[in-house]
């Protein structure tokens, strides 16, 4: 095995936009830990979740494959996980290569690769939200004979998922999320409506409709279709004003607040223990949340908002500092896997379409990369191209949906019916079945 192997932390928080981050640019949130990690190694901007919604991505995190390759769409896909794929999944190939393996936070898993989570990882605390900031200091304070890996997933800023299914349940009568983070949200909005006049306090201190809050002219029938089997989203789109909007942008900036917080801790307790210059620390999401764009909230789509997430590597003196990637197109469920294994000298499981980050984040000279990704989705796929974006969803007479990312990256206009893009349409037909990575 390679010698000076570096320990690897990695963190991964739930719902988190690319631009929910202080150093991507956005003046309403404070993250300063996250912004630090970032300030030290290397930040993707072009990343992606392989499905925008919580257990496919999960699923691909830990096997390096598409959710497609077990049928799964969305959360509740009944789908079975075949014994060969969990001997195959990132804690067992890192354990084979000598690592002490612990998880703490939440797992949300397909049923039979959760059940076996603990074969991968010692399990730090149970599958919740509380505590994992907490087990995670306990386990960095710890004595360890050997090279750690240490999986930190951490629930905000998911619950702002609540806000949505509340009011659509207070409107129809319904319930809503009757649990203990639901109320804390809840609470968070008390405080914000008991200043008295609510419209006031949101005209100070939450962020406005963002610039991409209208419907995109010839969005897709498959966007109407998946609404319609999703009430409380449907709901909001059609009836929150711009208060509601604002107040629910305002709320997943203090639930990002929240967590970043929880993250701080745990960086913290890394520095304080000596572990930070031989420690590899990968940052993502499992994916974002629309934040009011074209009216609506949550995943699911893949739209930029819920598709694109956080990416950061630090690992000092192997990776410089300071740098912002916004070239290379990456697949975080893809590429954790072998890039993970590429440091820890583990062998990478056969078949794998994702490839090592390590020579990205060097920055070492690439020959070629990928020049497109697939994001599947409940409703469809998209392809993400090096300027344009491509959705085919599964029904509706309008299925296409094709933007220009450069001059249209609020993704407003729907180019599949202009005949000046009828080459690029063709191309990107071509892509959705085509071989995800080309990677040299």
């Amino acid at each position: 095995m390679p010698e000076h192997r570096p320990n690897i932390l990695f963190i991964m928080t739930d719902q988190q936009s690319a631009t929910m981050l202080r150093c991507a640019g956005n003046r309403w949130v404070s993250t300063p830990g996250l912004d630090g990690l970032a300030a030290g190694g290397v930040r993707f901007e072009c990343a992606y979740a392989t499905n925008p919604v919580c257990v496919p991505s999960r699923f691909s995190l830990q096997t390096g494959r598409m959710p497609s390759a077990i049928g799964m769409t969305q959360n509740k896909s009944p789908v079975t996980v075949p014994d060969w794929m969990l001997r195959q999944t990132l804690g067992q190939a890192v354990r084979r290569a000598g690592y002490e393996t612990a998880y703490a936070g939440k797992i949300h898993l397909p049923r039979p690769m959760g059940a076996s989570l603990g074969q991968d990882y010692a399990l730090l605390t149970k599958d919740g939200r509380d505590g994992c900031a907490e087990a995670c200091v306990e386990f960095l304070k710890r004595p360890h004979e050997r090279p750690w890996f240490l999986f930190a997933s951490f629930i905000n800023p998911h619950d702002v998922c609540h806000m949505a299914i509340n009011a659509h349940a207070s409107a129809t009568g319904g319930r809503g999320h009757e649990n203990f983070d639901s109320a804390s949200c809840e609470a968070m909005l008390d405080r914000a409506r008991a200043t008295g006049d609510l419209d006031a306090f949101v005209r100070e201190h939450a962020p406005p409709l963002p610039s991409n809050f209208g419907i995109p002219a010839g969005e897709p029938d498959g966007v109407g279709t998946f609404l319609a089997d999703r009430h409380f989203t449907r709901f909001v789109r059609e009836n929150w004003t711009e208060t509601d909007w604002r107040l629910h942008r305002w709320l997943y900036c203090r639930l990002t607040e929240r967590v970043d917080a929880e993250i701080g801790r745990v960086l913290a307790q890394l520095d304080q223990s000596g572990l930070s210059a031989k420690t590899l620390v990968i940052f993502t999401s499992d994916h974002g949340d629309h934040d009011g764009a074209h009216r609506l909230e949550h995943k699911n789509l893949a739209y930029e908002e819920s598709a694109r997430v956080p990416f950061f590597m630090r690992l000092p003196g192997a990776i410089p500092a300071g740098r912002v990637d916004t070239e290379h197109l990456v697949s975080n469920g893809l590429d954790l896997l072998p890039t993970i294994c590429d440091y820890a000298g583990a062998d990478v499981p056969d078949g794998l379409e994702g490839r090592s980050l390590r020579r990205l984040a060097a920055p070492r000279p690439v020959s070629d990369w990928r020049e497109h990704l697939v994001i599947e989705t409940i409703a469809g796929h998209a392809v993400r191209s090096r300027n344009h974006k491509y959705f085919l969803y599964d029904q509706g007479a309008r299925r296409e949906m094709l933007v220009d990312l450069r001059r249209d990256p609020g993704e407003m206009t729907n180019l599949a019916d202009n005949a000046a893009c009828r080459a690029e349409l063709e191309r990107h037909r071509g892509l959705v079945d085509a071989p995800v990575a080309v990677c040299g």
